[in-house]
């Protein structure tokens, strides 16, 4: 799996998406047509700042929790809807999942692969096909993601 050249890094990412510490798994994209797909990279799951993550998921032996594999996951495919200039500002909400298969544990230390892909957009409406894989190409989880793109509220700060 080649994902050397970093597209956005974890600054530029932040000025797409309002996800900010502690509640943001992408390291970096690699890949990126908006309004299409993105790819990015959660570099090591065993840094400092997700050590609250798995401390309890579980004791002595660590998991990423499914739904922060999901969650980082959706970040990516946000950074896909959210990038187009008719989005940019504005906040993706998940409103479903569906289909969702985890197939292998993430353990600390793991590089994971995150490949969001827009299946359909309408207005302000999308579907996304997710999935992440291990440094092998072998598919850790995967699924579908609903999402709505809404403006921020009022008082929100701006990215």
């Amino acid at each position: 799996m080649d994902a050397t050249e970093t597209i956005l890094t974890r600054q530029q990412i932040q000025e797409i998406i309002p996800h900010r510490d502690p509640f943001i798994f992408i390291d970096r994209i690699v890949e990126l047509e908006y309004g299409k797909r993105a790819v990015g990279m959660l570099d090591d799951f065993s840094k400092t700042q997700y050590e609250y993550w798995v401390r309890g998921h579980f004791p002595g032996f660590g998991v990423v929790p499914g739904a922060i594999l999901v969650e980082a996951l959706a970040e990516v495919g946000a950074i896909a809807a959210l990038g187009l200039p008719e989005n940019r500002g504005k906040i993706a909400m998940l409103t479903g999942l569906d289909k969702w298969r985890f197939r292998r544990a993430v353990l600390p230390g793991s590089e994971v692969r995150l490949e969001a892909e827009l299946t359909r957009m309408r207005r302000n409406f999308g579907i996304g096909h997710a999935r992440a894989l291990d440094v092998t190409g072998q598919v850790l989880a995967e699924g579908d993601l609903s999402f709505a793109i809404v403006d921020r509220p009022e008082g929100f700060p701006a990215p």
